[in-house]
């Protein structure tokens, strides 16, 4: 297929056609690479790897095939193997056009569902691998120069995909990702050949910061909540401590809850902590007590989420919720004592 890019030209007029030497040996090194990559999976998967299409330019190839699961890092690394392998053995590549009932006769692979005419052209690369195939292909398998398998990836029920490079494509993408570990060397300061040490020390920091990040925040919501035992109540014989707190995460207000409840002994606690104006967090809690008298943090939560805008629910003994308004926690501590007033037997 040709584009006019200048002009125009008649039927029937004559015109100079020029093939793209390097385009075409480009594209001839990954076309050769694909009948090698066919016999490479039939030879590691088993029989059944049938080709299912292709797609060859002077960038890359892609080559789908016929299998039942995705292929393990081993499987794929065999047959990256095996195709480079024929690569450095220099396999004479031939061409021959015979009848097709005597190609068959040969082995020569056909694709599954075509239709070929009485004499075919087929295509042997040594005796590993022998296909029929009208398209251009280097002259002996040394010129491919080298094969990498960048993915392997399902496209249909049974059918599986595989992308790859050959010659210079290989090495622009090797050089691509050295210029990228030398890039993430340097920004972690130090050499190439230090860097998975590197990144382990930095992960140890980061562990070791994450952790006194999480003792401060706790140290921050308990001096944030105070002295707040002597705003207990009564509703109907079960202790419910309500309290408003500002800047505690979830993971903190669970951590103030189990504190409270020890100290509560029995009873009920509802805590609501503004993170921002639009972000609110509550929890309720019950113990085993009060939930023998009627109380259900789920139930309790589901309803004082409402004020805030929000909405949640969880287990009897422990809920919690999210809502978008802060300005409404002052309403959840106000209706704390109502709602569970009606959960009382």
């Amino acid at each position: 297929m040709g584009t006019v890019t200048k002009g125009i030209f008649k039927v029937g007029e004559t015109v100079e056609l020029k093939v793209n030497a390097v385009q075409r040996a480009a594209t001839a090194k990954n076309h050769s690479a694909t009948h090698l990559l066919q016999k490479a999976l039939r030879t590691v998967l088993g029989s059944h790897v049938e080709q299912a299409g292709s797609m060859v330019s002077e960038d890359r190839l892609r080559f789908d095939f016929t299998h039942f699961s995705a292929l393990t890092a081993q499987e794929l690394e065999r047959v990256e193997a095996l195709v480079n392998e024929q690569i450095a053995s220099n396999l004479n590549v031939n061409t021959k056009v015979m009848n097709i009932e005597e190609a068959k006769k040969e082995g020569a692979m056909a694709l599954f569902g075509e239709k070929y005419a009485s004499d075919v052209r087929v295509v042997s690369m040594g005796d590993y691998s022998k296909e029929l195939c009208g398209g251009t292909h280097v002259s002996n398998t040394g010129i491919i120069t080298v094969f990498k398998i960048l993915t392997e990836t399902g496209i249909a029920a049974g059918v599986r995909r595989i992308e790859a490079l050959t010659g210079n494509g290989v090495f622009a993408y090797y050089k691509e990702l050295e210029n990228e570990l030398n890039l993430a060397a340097k920004t972690a300061k130090t050499e190439p050949a230090q860097l998975t040490s590197r990144i382990e020390g930095l992960l140890e920091e980061i562990k070791a910061v994450k952790s006194e990040n999480e003792k401060l925040k706790s140290k921050l919501a308990n001096s944030s909540l105070g002295d707040v035992m002597n705003q207990v109540a009564d509703v109907k014989g079960v202790k419910l401590l309500a309290v408003k707190l500002a800047d505690v995460d979830m993971n903190e207000l669970r951590n103030l809850g189990d504190q409270l409840k020890e100290k509560l002994g029995e009873g009920v606690i509802i805590l609501a902590s503004a993170m921002a104006p639009d972000k609110v967090n509550l929890l309720a809690m019950a113990t085993e007590g009060a939930m023998k008298q009627g109380a259900h943090a789920g139930n309790l939560i589901k309803e004082l989420a409402a004020l805030v805008g929000g909405g949640g629910g969880g287990r009897p003994n422990m809920a919690q919720a999210g809502g978008k308004n802060a300005a409404g926690i002052d309403s959840v501590i106000a209706k704390a004592q109502e709602a569970l007033s009606g959960q009382i037997k």
